[in-house]
């Protein structure tokens, strides 16, 4: 291998040669791009199901894409069909893929109403307890497919190696919110360790529902600022009081730069550092003093071969939650000291919402397309800064502004972290 296709480790260039993306503001790369530069929110009253008693009545759902069945699986699964589809019409690529697949999914769980269902057909209680193996009486009385369908959580990712045809057994993880960025770094290791010279990392939540909102509010993590929807999601300011749930899936076609170039791909960016450490602080809670944040955001600088000086702009997680935009600001702030001020800061979810398992891949994708482009998108309602957060969050309104080097950043529940840097296409 020439030189020319090797970093600064002797690794190979990994290149990203197609993009996908689903989110609340549409479907495509092309539409959601316009919507996040123009400042829209897609933020919206949740109709999915009644929100009456709940304190969150708003939410980030996809609801324009037809399923065979209402269940987390079957959302989930379709838009990542959708997205992978996008990624390789722009790669260029058709037939079987024959690459692996790197899937980012949510936990799964039968969602009430099917529960319920179960529950009625169910033998009446012979002692206290014994759901369990009355709900297993039900399903051996009765096969019922798309329960069992919906409750399995390797079975998006066998659907999508079917459907494309690609390599090996499919691998699907599930790192909480940063779960779309280590299913890029994974595809990014295959190929640097020569396992393969294309790897498809695809990332999809659909899992909103009652239950949902319900665990997170009980958190106190989601805002329960409900009107207007669209103006919850307040990264870094000083009124923010919660994320606000959301859906969406994006999907990266990654190939090794030599064999991208040798088949005249168009090239979308560099996938130049990943970076991932555990924090054992708390099962949700983040450590507060940013430690393994900041471990984070080194080992990511450090593997792509780039000192702090030449990063040009972070996505930052910036969920809105008070006390982890608080523990991201203290991170970025020890890497990268005074100069931090003087970096464009973004954050998406101020208008998608928190994607959760998605969100690594769907922010990565927006961080290309920064680069694309030459266009900051803004971090919307940001009209009353938080005086202890010292950031130029692009606020508002879109910014022209060519950069070359992105951090993205993905800290998760159960102290999942993982920072990805991208780059442009190399000269």
């Amino acid at each position: 291998m020439s030189k020319a296709y090797k970093d600064h480790l002797g690794r190979p260039i990994i290149a990203v040669t197609g993009m996908g993306v689903i989110t609340s503001l549409g479907q495509g790369l092309e539409d959601n791009w316009s919507a996040l530069t123009g400042g829209v929110s897609g933020i919206h009253k949740i109709t999915r199901f009644p929100t009456d008693a709940l304190s969150t009545r708003i939410s980030g759902t996809v609801d324009f894409i037809e399923i065979p069945a209402e269940n987390a699986v079957e959302r989930s699964y379709a838009m990542a069909r959708e997205t992978t589809l996008e990624a390789l019409a722009q790669a260029g690529l058709s037939g079987e893929f024959n690459g692996p697949l790197f899937l980012a999914a949510p936990p799964i769980e039968p969602e009430w109403n099917a529960r319920f269902e179960l529950a009625d057909r169910s033998p009446p209680s012979s002692q206290p307890g014994d759901a369990y193996n009355r709900f297993l009486a039900a399903m051996r009385q009765k096969a019922d497919p798309v329960f069992h369908e919906a409750v399995l959580f390797g079975s998006i990712s066998e659907r999508l190696a079917d459907r494309f045809g690609t390599r090996g057994l499919p691998v699907t993880l599930s790192t909480a919110c940063a779960s779309g960025a280590t299913a890029i770094q994974l595809g990014v290791e295959a190929i640097r360790q020569g396992r393969t010279d294309r790897a498809l990392t695809v990332a999809t939540d659909g899992s909103v529902s009652a239950e949902a909102l319900i665990r997170f509010s009980l958190l106190s993590a989601l805002s329960t600022q409900n009107d207007p929807p669209e103006k919850a999601s307040r990264p870094f300011t000083k009124d923010r009081d919660g994320f606000v749930i959301a859906e969406g899936a994006a999907t990266l076609v990654l190939e090794s730069l030599e064999a991208a170039v040798a088949r005249g791909a168009r090239i979308s960016g560099i996938l130049k550092g990943c970076g991932e450490k555990a924090d054992l602080f708390h099962r949700t809670r983040s450590s507060p003093d940013g430690g393994p944040a900041i471990a984070t955001i080194r080992a990511a600088l450090a593997d792509a071969g780039i000192d702090e000086g030449g990063i040009g702009y972070i996505n930052a997680h910036g969920t809105s939650t008070p006390e982890n935009d608080k523990m991201e600001y203290l991170s970025m702030s020890a890497v990268f000291g005074e100069r931090l001020t003087s970096i464009p800061v973004s954050s998406n979810k101020s208008m998608i919402g928190h994607t959760l398992t998605a969100a690594g891949a769907v922010e990565a994708v927006f961080s290309l397309q920064t680069m694309l482009t030459g266009t900051l998108p803004p971090t919307i309602n940001y009209q009353n800064p938080d005086p202890a957060i010292v950031l130029d969050v692009v606020p508002n309104v879109k910014r022209s502004q060519q950069v070359t080097a992105v951090l993205s950043n993905s800290f998760g529940f159960g102290g999942q972290n993982a920072s990805l840097v991208m780059t442009a296409e190399p000269a």
